[in-house]
């Protein structure tokens, strides 16, 4: 195809085009996310129990909408739905009503989630600068980074940061207030943080930079950005009378300092001796969390040239394009700065620091990037249409194959490396991260089969699955050990001190009393609970609750017989693999015959 041609289908400004060579560049925008999506789909159905590793804490109190009777006066699920924002809430309510399972939902909605996200993006990207492939490279790299993170496909509330916060820049951009004003109560319905992040975008607007200095902006600005703070305000302040309601405020950060939940391996790892990680790549409190996930993928580096380029607008002939709105870019890094190191000076208040730097980063830089790869790609044809020879043109063609050969194949599936397998050494592979199968099938369906009102008692990994699988209550379970209020968590912490003591006591009546306290109806243990060394295996979930933990390690060291162990054989209703069910009811009568034979 000859160079000015080229130009025409690729970088040409949108002014200078017809409709249709944007919609067909939209067109293929939306294409590249439905494998995406169908992709999400695949994964999220490929196996009867699979679940989104968040998704367990955040839906599985929603199997309630279809069957009120389910986990009747229980904590766990009672706190989880105290925190839940309402827009989240009402939406899967909704759907429950429609019939919908709500895990079920929770699988076909990110795929929803990634498509309008798509549209977007694209759009808000062709306001910035007004070409069509610019809106389609920042949209891929987006639906990329996306599809290797576990914020999408969780189908829980930081999902739908993308969308609401993209449809909140578009109709900024285009200002249209009162859409703009409805995405920013949207955000604030269903992720607060991103909502904050947005009036601190309004705030911004209110000075402007125009002819080298700062101005004020006009009147109206200062209008929209009243009633955005205003509706922001107010929604804060629902949600945190929401979940105080019940649990109470969150923990103090000097009362977090002390607990081991939040060092190391602890359930809330936080706090941090190193500098680096603490403030940078720790997942809560970094600025960058995760930093080599928010690196992916690698194109999206590419807006880091952005400021750049607009400096030199002889060699790169497109900045000079790019409008004015490009400014709406570090309108939404400064905020998500400052939200970011007040987040840390009232923890944990405004919950985690990271919440308010992570994904408006992914946004940034993938417009950003969309941008600098258009500007990039302008500048290589306009070199090549000054001089026009053959190795100006086989340079050219060579990285456009490679750009588009990374946006294509770009992170590496499972079926694509079955086909290449060429591919599995030089790219990565981690696509949908997060899924979790469960794998105790015959465990889920009998514990289904029981009294809704069943509880049970383990400290086995699988009891993370039960409720979401089994549908059935459990006593405490890592997967649910937030640490974050104290009305909360001081019961949580009590019921695994509890548990802990009883099963691995010698003393019939602390298993009686510990069984009565607590209304347990089956107890699961794994086949080598009572071995010396099971408790320091587990450390990650159980190390935090010394010295209770370390006196029962102790205990099986010197050979003490535990009443439990002692119970596994006569009061075994189910085994799978290396886990046993035991029936309360049938424990609860041999505690009385042991207790019996010691008068």
């Amino acid at each position: 195809m000859p160079i000015p041609q080229l130009y025409s289908v690729l970088t040409a400004p949108v002014v200078h085009s017809s409709r249709s060579r944007t919609l067909v560049w939209f067109y293929i925008s939306l294409a590249i996310a439905a494998v995406f999506a169908g992709c999400i789909l695949h994964e999220g159905f490929s196996h009867p129990y699979m679940v989104q590793d968040d998704a367990r804490q955040h839906v599985f109190w929603m199997a309630r909408f279809r069957d009120p009777e389910l986990f009747p006066n229980d904590l766990i699920a009672n706190y989880f739905q105290s925190v839940a924002p309402w827009g989240y809430t009402t939406l899967y309510r909704l759907v429950a009503g429609l019939g919908i399972e709500p895990i079920v939902f929770s699988k076909i909605v990110p795929a929803l989630i990634l498509l309008v996200t798509t549209v977007y993006c694209f759009g808000t990207c062709l306001q910035i600068l007004p070409v069509p492939i610019a809106g389609c490279l920042a949209s891929v790299l987006l639906n990329q980074s996306l599809v290797m993170a576990d914020d999408v496909n969780s189908g829980t509330p930081r999902a739908f940061v993308y969308p609401l916060f993209l449809a909140f820049l578009y109709y900024l951009l285009k200002d249209a207030r009162l859409p703009c004003l409805t995405a920013i109560a949207l955000l604030g319905l269903f992720y607060p943080q991103a909502m904050l992040v947005a009036c601190g975008v309004m705030i911004c607007r209110l000075l402007v930079w125009s002819q080298g200095h700062v101005q004020i902006s006009d009147r109206s600005q200062y209008l929209l950005s009243s009633v955005a703070i205003v509706v922001g305000g107010m929604l804060l302040l629902l949600y945190s009378l929401k979940g105080a309601a019940e649990f109470g405020p969150a923990l103090t950060v000097a009362e977090a300092r002390l607990m081991p939940e939040f060092w190391g391996d602890g359930r809330a790892s936080f706090f941090s001796n190193d500098p680096f990680n603490y403030w940078i790549v720790q997942p809560r409190s970094g600025m960058l969390p995760g930093f080599y996930r928010l690196l992916k993928p690698p194109l999206m580096l590419t807006g880091l040239l952005l400021p750049v380029l607009m400096c030199f607008p002889v060699q790169f002939p497109l900045v000079q394009r790019i409008t004015p709105k490009v400014q709406v870019l570090a309108q939404v890094v400064v905020p998500s700065i400052v939200l970011f190191f007040l987040a840390h000076a009232v923890l944990f208040r405004l919950h985690h620091p990271s919440r308010y730097t992570q994904h408006s980063y992914r946004i940034v830089m993938t417009l950003a990037a969309g941008i600098a790869l258009t500007v990039l790609l302008d500048a290589l044809l306009h070199w090549v249409k000054a001089e026009p020879n053959q190795t100006r043109s086989l340079t050219t063609l060579g990285i456009t194959t490679v750009m588009t050969l990374l946006l294509l194949v770009y992170p590496v599936t499972e079926e694509l490396k079955q086909l290449l397998p060429g591919l599995k050494n030089c790219l990565p592979t981690e696509f949908l991260p997060g899924y979790v199968v469960g794998r105790d099938h015959k465990l889920y369906q009998f514990l289904a089969q029981q009294p809704k009102d069943s509880m049970i008692a383990s400290l086995t990994e699988a009891t993370n699955n039960l409720p979401i699988f089994a549908q059935r209550s459990v006593l405490v379970a890592k997967e649910y050990a937030m640490p974050y209020h104290k009305a909360y968590y001081q019961q949580v912490r009590q019921r695994a001190i509890d548990l802990i003591q009883a099963q691995y006591t010698p003393i019939a009546e602390v298993v009686q009393r510990f069984i009565t306290t607590y209304g347990i109806d089956f107890w699961i243990v794994e086949r080598d609970t009572f071995k010396p060394n099971y408790l320091n295996s587990q450390k990650s979930w159980l190390w935090q609750y010394q010295p209770v933990t370390q006196m029962a390690s102790e205990a099986m060291h010197h050979q003490t017989v535990p009443v439990v162990q002692q119970l596994m054989a006569p009061c075994t209703v189910l085994q799978q693999k290396k886990l046993r069910v035991l029936d309360a009811t049938c424990m609860t009568k041999q505690l009385s015959s042991l207790r019996s034979v010691k008068s």
